[in-house]
């Protein structure tokens, strides 16, 4: 059986929403963050050897890396659900927004939390980079969703959940969202998801599902 290492408030829960979706059983092991530092506890390291949380095991698999865990999982478990038909526009586009959450919207949006936690919000390098970059990101992200429904197209792919979790830490800023009704959009269409719900049920308190 699956297994899923679990930290709160993390990226981990898009695994277990996506496993929701494909109706897969999974086994539930929770791990919680120290209060101050918000770092995973050092017992993750026993799963893999940078204690990141998402991690799941199958077997004998060990795999970590959120676009890794999402594409195994779609790849060995999905039947053809939750992806486009190889070879196709769509699959393309898929593959790109599968990328693209981790390599090009999380990276600005993280060091804004990074600033914020050492409180440095308001330094140089914030309103010089930081947040020209978010806008950037998120006023193209908005343009894309006003395209279709979903990131791919009109129907809801594996995509969708792994860009979640940065349009969810956008969201955490009303103005930010706000400002963009097609983000506002995706993010109470996921969120009145079934597997989406049953996942919050499973993880428990997520900071980021407002």
């Amino acid at each position: 059986m699956i297994v899923v290492h679990h930290l709160n408030n993390s990226r981990s829960q898009r695994v277990l929403w996506l496993l929701e979706e494909l109706g897969i059983e999974y086994e539930l092991k929770y791990y919680e963050r120290d209060p101050k530092t918000m770092l995973a506890p050092a017992s993750l390291r026993q799963v893999h050897p940078l204690g990141k949380s998402p991690v799941i095991t199958d077997a004998d698999l060990t795999i970590a890396e959120s676009g890794a865990i999402v594409e195994y999982l779609v790849n060995t478990y999905g039947n053809g659900r939750l992806i486009p038909a190889s070879g196709t526009p769509e699959h393309l586009r898929y593959t790109y927004w599968l990328h693209y959450a981790e390599g090009s919207a999380m990276p600005p949006l993280l060091l804004k939390l990074i600033f914020e936690n050492f409180g440095i919000g308001d330094s140089d390098a914030m309103s010089a980079f930081i947040a020209p970059q978010i806008q950037l990101h998120f006023d193209y992200i908005e343009s894309e969703l006003s395209n279709s429904t979903w990131f791919v197209s009109e129907e809801f792919t594996a995509a969708d959940i792994q860009m979640s979790f940065p349009l969810e830490m956008l969201a955490t800023n009303a103005t930010e969202v706000g400002n963009r009704p097609k983000i506002k959009g995706f993010l109470e269409r996921i969120h009145t998801r079934p597997a989406y719900k049953r996942a919050l049920e499973r993880g428990g308190k997520y900071n980021f599902a407002i």
